[in-house]
C-alpha cells in the first residue's frame, strides 16, 4: 500500500477537529472571551455542551455578549469553575454563529439535558420580563486552527 502525504494529513486534520472541544466535554463552565472594537478582550463564564467538533452555549438578547458577538463572531474559551476566576485548561480558539429555527431547539434540548435548572429561576425570569429572549450560539472551530496545546 502507497503512503499519500495528503491523505496522512487530511486525516490528521480530520481527527483534529473532531477531539477539538474535548477539553470542554467534561467541564460545566467555560470562560469565554468576546472582543471589544478596540480588540480588548472581556471574559463571561458560560454554560457549555461540547460533542466532537461542535459547541454550544445560551446568552440573551439584551446581554452584552451578544452584542459583541454581532460585530466579531471570533472567541476564545477555556474550562473554568462557575464564576470564572479559576481557568483549568488550554485558549481555545472559535467562531460563534447564532442559530435559528430547528438548529436553535435542538441547542436549547441539548443544553436543558445537560443543565435542567438553566432555563428556569429567578434569574431567566429577570430577563423574560425585560423582553430578551434566549440566543443559542454554535461553536466552530477557527479554520487552521489545530489541536489545542496542553
Amino acid at each position: 500500500m502507497a503512503f499519500h502525504p495528503a491523505t496522512a494529513e487530511d486525516t490528521s486534520a480530520r481527527e483534529t477537529a473532531d477531539d477539538y472541544f474535548s477539553s470542554l466535554a467534561s467541564a460545566r463552565y467555560v470562560l469565554l472571551a468576546t472582543f471589544k472594537w478596540g480588540r480588548t478582550p472581556v471574559f463571561s463564564p458560560v454554560r457549555v455542551l461540547a460533542h466532537a467538533d461542535r459547541a454550544y452555549f445560551q446568552a440573551w438578547s439584551s446581554s452584552r455578549t451578544c452584542r459583541r458577538l454581532r460585530h466579531d463572531d471570533w472567541v476564545q474559551l477555556a474550562p473554568c469553575r462557575a464564576l470564572g476566576l479559576y481557568r483549568y485548561g488550554p485558549w481555545l480558539d472559535a467562531t460563534a454563529r447564532p442559530l435559528a429555527g430547528e438548529e436553535a431547539s435542538q441547542a436549547a434540548r441539548k443544553l436543558a439535558s445537560k443543565y435542567p435548572g438553566l432555563h428556569g429561576g429567578l434569574s431567566s425570569l429577570i430577563y423574560r420580563i425585560r423582553g430578551a429572549q434566549p440566543v443559542h450560539y454554535e461553536l466552530q472551530p477557527c479554520e487552521g486552527a489545530g489541536k489545542p496545546a496542553s
